[in-house]
């Protein structure tokens, strides 16, 4: 949102005074801030749940190639490790789907319905400035038929425009009051509506988080040989390895 205050004509008299029009630009500036910020946390966390899912769609797609290595056929404990870690990963994602789903419900989509409220309020702005204008016109009107001289055709026009100023005056100043009201309660209220979804935010992780420590502890206890810790695995690799390049078909030339 931007609230650009157009410069025709004005008045000489100050019809709104500075420090309401400081307290109304800081206002409306804290909610432009708020727009902002909240645009960008919804960007961010669809961009997020994307990432989750394609994570978890991935590994499933991993375990799956796999399967389908022709050594799942000729090694049966290799058959049995891939088949675990498949049924790790299908349990993975769907608990992934689950929180993503959580997630999209009770996060995404209030900060969306949040930020539909920005439009109706920049509209609202928009009137009370173009009733600032109408506001403006008329003074500077009247304020030139108090400067001329006092004769019947003046003083005529002089009545007219006061009293064409008088519902112009009450409209801005209701829209002013309005907002200057509205505005830093509407501000202040994001904290009791955000937190609700923040919370859920925080336990959709935790349980997600929690089961994900549940399977990977049953992945590694099937997976696990007894003795062999990490050090010794890497070393056997690297054996395996050493044992490959020395094949003649690998060997450099």
């Amino acid at each position: 949102m931007s609230w650009i205050p157009f410069k025709i004509g004005q008045p000489k008299k100050q019809i709104v005074p500075k420090t309401v029009e400081r307290d109304f630009e800081r206002e409306y500036g804290k909610l432009q801030q708020l727009e902002e910020q909240t645009r960008r946390l919804q960007k961010d966390m669809k961009k997020s749940t994307d990432a989750d899912l394609a994570m978890s769609k991935s590994a499933v797609k991993i375990s799956l190639d796999l399967l389908s290595n022709p050594l799942c056929e000729q090694d049966q404990d290799f058959l049995n490790m891939v088949t675990a870690l498949d049924t790790a990963m299908k349990r993975m994602d769907a608990f992934n789907q689950e929180k993503v789903n959580q997630i999209q419900k009770t996060v995404i989509e209030p900060l969306k319905k949040f930020g539909s409220v920005f439009p109706s309020l920049n509209m609202a702005v928009k009137r009370r400035e173009q009733a600032l204008q109408d506001y403006r016109r008329l003074q500077a009107k009247v304020e030139k038929y108090e400067e001329k001289e006092k004769t019947g055709p003046v003083l005529a026009k002089l009545h007219q425009a006061r009293e064409e100023l008088r519902p112009v005056r009450e409209d801005f100043e209701a829209k002013n009051k309005q907002l200057l009201d509205e505005m830093p309660r509407f501000h202040n209220s994001r904290l009791d509506y955000f937190q609700p979804s923040f919370e859920s935010l925080i336990r959709a992780q935790v349980v997600y988080y929690s089961e994900m420590h549940k399977i990977f502890g049953d992945l590694t206890q099937q997976l696990d040989q007894p003795g062999h810790s990490d050090e010794q695995r890497e070393r056997e690799n690297e054996a395996k390895l050493s044992e490959l390049r020395a094949l003649s078909i690998v060997a450099d030339d």
